[in-house]
């Protein structure tokens, strides 16, 4: 180990800064976010360093270096690109064993910045040593997409509250448990919802009875199969699951991050197969949260499109269930964007309508009429059992016949297939395409072939030419 990982307190002393270009004031604007009564020596200043100093936020000790500086600052950085000045300013420091560092010039340095992650008062610094900054900061992005924003928020409550529960649970062992408990519970879901009131008042029926806790249902939508397109708050909640109620419809990518010891156990449907009941999906979600459990459900594409995230919810609330929802990107943004399919464009069309496919065929609860109207885009869900119903009932309304249509199948993953042709085309088009599927229709669509991006499209010869004859 080269370096020896150290948080230093700041606040109030003062640090030189040699340099008053746009690397030094990079610098200043960490020392100064950590307190530091920052002085500088430049012969000139950036536009921001000279707001500062001006405003009085920083002070503008001298234009030339004197190693006298040194000898009443805690820590100096010189930032200049003057490689004799920064050797100068590194020699004058350590014959005063003062830390210092030289911008860029590892042997120089006596003290390195760290890339910081930083949701105050918790801090996460991750440095390679010098060797290598840029892998450094691709660890830092990755840390930052797993730690919520609300962490701060949620360790200053906690330090709050410390001596309290301290008086109430008086064995280590006891407030280990309840802290391990209330950190992954309902008192960190309404922290990073920001509800801090409910939060604090969670933690209290926490601490008032520690050892039946009641859990939460956290309702997460996994984005439509590419796992890169589950949100960051998405993978927060998969990554603090006690059980995680999942469909079909959820990629094996997005299920391989769920926490490794959580339960998974799938309650999906697929039609004409059996499948879990609303009802009995509904009794497993309250019966595990009334354990104590955080409960994820995991639905593809949003939960509140087409998913039925509202009547698992309403049974929740109706328990008294504490719950939340983290929306995830639904089917019809997610499986056109990556088709190259724009859902509205102001040549094409003017509206954008999401509609589901799965009805009965003597009660659809559809306005053909509306739906038909052209410069519109439909994007049907589930609707290829049904799509040779769909193209009859929307040219029997008016609909061009040789309106551009795709369907999406397995949309945004890697065995993604789409095929264009056109309303008249769309029965024989569905049929046989794999699932889950996505019907587009509408002139957008003509679209695709000129800006799809992802993986490789499948166009019939037949559907292909009568593309172009619609020219």
């Amino acid at each position: 180990m080269d370096y020896l990982p150290l948080f230093a307190a700041l606040k109030g002393r003062p640090v030189l800064v040699i340099g008053g270009g746009d690397v030094a004031a990079r610098k200043i604007s960490l020392l100064r976010r950590a307190g530091a009564r920052v002085q500088i020596v430049a012969q000139a200043l950036s536009p921001d360093l000279r707001e500062l100093v001006e405003n009085q936020q920083v002070e503008w000790l001298a234009q030339a270096f004197d190693e006298a500086q040194l000898d009443r600052i805690f820590l100096v950085i010189a930032a200049t690109d003057d490689p004799a000045l920064n050797r100068r300013v590194h020699a004058a420091a350590e014959a005063r064993q003062r830390l210092v560092n030289v911008v860029d010039d590892r042997p120089l340095c006596t003290f390195i910045f760290p890339s910081i992650v930083d949701r105050s008062p918790i801090l996460v610094a991750i440095s390679s040593g010098g060797t290598a900054p840029v892998l450094a900061r691709l660890l830092r992005e990755k840390l930052e997409a797993l730690l919520p924003a609300g962490l701060g928020r949620m360790a200053q409550t906690a330090g709050e509250w410390r001596e309290r529960i301290k008086g109430r649970l008086t064995t280590v062992a006891q407030r280990r448990r309840f802290w391990e408990r209330a950190l992954t519970g309902p008192f960190a879901g309404l922290m990073a919802a920001g509800n801090e009131a409910a939060a604090e008042d969670a933690l209290a029926q926490e601490l008032a009875r520690p050892e039946r806790p009641v859990g939460e249902i956290v309702l997460v939508g996994a984005g439509p199969g590419d796992a890169g397109l589950l949100t960051l708050r998405g993978l927060q909640m998969i990554q603090q699951a006690d059980v995680v109620f999942y469909d079909h419809l959820v990629s094996d990518a997005v299920r391989d991050l769920v926490r490794r010891d959580a339960e998974m156990i799938c309650v999906g449907k697929r039609a004409g197969s059996d499948s879990v009941a609303q009802q009995e999906t509904n009794r497993l979600l309250v019966d595990a949260a009334r354990e104590g459990k955080t409960v994820v459900r995991l639905k593809g594409g949003d939960p509140f499109i087409f998913g039925r995230g509202g009547e698992e919810l309403q049974a929740a609330a109706e328990a008294g269930i504490p719950f939340q929802v983290v929306p995830g990107i639904t089917a019809a943004a997610g499986a056109t964007a990556y088709a190259g399919i724009p859902l509205t464009h102001r040549d094409h069309a003017q509206s954008v309508t999401f509609v589901t496919g799965h009805y009965k065929a003597d009660s659809a609860p559809f306005d053909w009429a509306q739906l038909a109207q052209s410069r519109q885009t439909l994007a049907i869900y589930m609707g290829t059992l049904k799509a040779g119903d769909i193209s009859r009932q929307l040219m029997a309304h008016g609909r061009d016949a040789r309106t551009p249509v795709a369907v999406i199948s397995r949309g945004t993953r890697a065995d993604q297939q789409v095929i264009a042709g056109t309303l008249q085309q769309l029965e024989d088009l569905a049929k046989d395409a794999p699932m889950p599927a996505l019907l587009v229709i509408g002139e957008v669509v003509q679209l695709h072939q000129s800006l799809a991006w992802f993986n490789k499209t499948q166009h019939p010869e037949s559907v292909r030419s009568e593309l172009v004859n619609m020219a």
